[in-house]
């Protein structure tokens, strides 16, 4: 069992192009957003396991001795089999929860227990632990949150209980795992995932587990050359939205028009292989006119997204400020509000980012300027956490 306190992160997500089209079989590419979660995890020996989420205000304790007299064996159903229905009931009951409750609060602490039990039960005994997960993402807004805390949880507990080695040597400030044990990580992440969404794609762990961009089409994921980072903005528009209901829509007017809406889903998967060549192209020696085309192909998605039915009048507000500032975006995700992401190219002063930042403060909008095509889950030392993030984990 390991000693020393751990420090992980992994990173958000967001859709580069093919969102929607991919419900339909087309590609979609996701990237790794450099908005990133982290978790700290503290080994102890005093018979307690203790979860502590400062951003959505829970903290809870467990007796570890008394979840070991629990009955664990209905987790034993395989590692890849999706949590039944009463495997979650047992949980909320050895959580202490009411059998009704599914608020994110519940989930996040059910999707612990989950991994913490399970992992932790081919140990001679549950181990004694204080973990703090703490955000940079928002919840609930499409960017993968749920997966980057399931993605941490499950490094961490792998390791702590060494299942996986710890790849940071000393002096080192920051180090990442193998693809051998990211394997294993991301299948114990796409569990927690279970947990949380019930059905989830797969598309949001593996993001957040490998990093760089990931290209997914009908089930099918595959992690990509990593390009250089790409700086962007990323804008929270703040409008809510069903997922649900804006793919619904979208299937509805292909049903209603094939002959107009089947081309334009063609036409999006072939902006997804044109930005998928790009990057490739980008990750060998990136110039000035890989961007532009870039842009092009933003300009061109957004288009076609707005005529698929699932644009807003937020979105069109973030693409007129941002144009007006000569600079492109399109949204991200299930569209009808959300998030929307700009790309920042490399010539771009940085006066005239921040003068674009306040105009889209002014309109509402959350702003974070960022980069996409971060590295995936890795593994830090204190002194190179920056202070906010040392504080947050600290519980300071």
């Amino acid at each position: 069992m390991l000693s020393e306190v751990l420090l992980v992160s992994a990173p958000g997500k967001v859709i580069l192009h093919g969102e929607h089209a991919v419900v339909h079989g087309k590609v979609a590419l996701a990237v790794a957003l450099n908005l990133r979660t982290f978790l700290r995890l503290q080994p102890h020996s005093n018979g307690k396991v203790c979860l502590n989420l400062p951003n959505i205000g829970v903290r809870r304790a467990w007796d570890v001795a008394r979840l070991q007299l629990q009955d664990t064996s209905f987790l034993e159903q395989g590692d890849a089999a999706a949590p039944t229905p009463e495997q979650v009931e047992k949980l909320k009951e050895v959580a202490g929860f009411p059998e009704d409750g599914a608020s994110p609060e519940l989930l996040a602490v059910l999707a612990f227990l989950y991994l913490y039990l399970s992992i932790g039960r081919k140990q001679s005994a549950l181990p004694s632990l204080d973990i703090t997960v703490w955000s940079q993402l928002p919840t609930g807004a499409g960017l993968g949150s749920s997966a980057a805390y399931s993605v941490c949880m499950a490094t961490a507990l792998l390791t702590a209980c060494e299942e996986i080695p710890n790849p940071r040597k000393d002096g080192e400030s920051a180090s990442r795992w193998t693809g051998e044990d990211l394997e294993l990580i991301n299948k114990w992440a796409f569990q927690g995932e279970r947990m949380i969404h019930g059905n989830p794609s797969g598309v949001d762990n593996a993001v957040s587990t490998w990093g760089g961009v990931v290209r997914f089409q009908q089930g099918k994921i595959s992690s990509l050359k990593r390009p250089p980072a790409l700086r962007i903005l990323l804008t929270n528009t703040k409008v809510p939205r069903s997922t649900g209901a804006l793919v619904a829509s979208v299937r509805s007017r292909l049903l209603k028009f094939p002959e107009i809406v089947s081309p334009l889903l063609t036409s999006i998967n072939a902006i997804s292989l044109e930005c998928e060549r790009m990057l490739g192209e980008m990750a060998a020696a990136p110039a000035l006119e890989h961007y532009l085309v870039l842009e092009e192909l933003i300009d061109m998605n957004q288009h076609h997204l707005n005529a698929l039915g699932v644009g807003h009048a937020s979105l069109d507000q973030l693409c007129q400020v941002t144009m007006a500032h000569g600079l492109h975006s399109k949204l991200t995700g299930a569209g009808g509000g959300g998030c929307g992401i700009t790309l920042l190219r490399p010539d771009l002063e940085q006066p005239e980012v921040e003068a674009m930042k306040q105009a889209l403060t002014d309109c509402g909008f959350d702003c974070w300027e960022t980069s996409i095509g971060a590295p995936g889950v890795s593994v830090h030392s204190a002194a190179s956490l920056d202070a906010p993030v040392r504080q947050a984990l600290d519980g300071l």
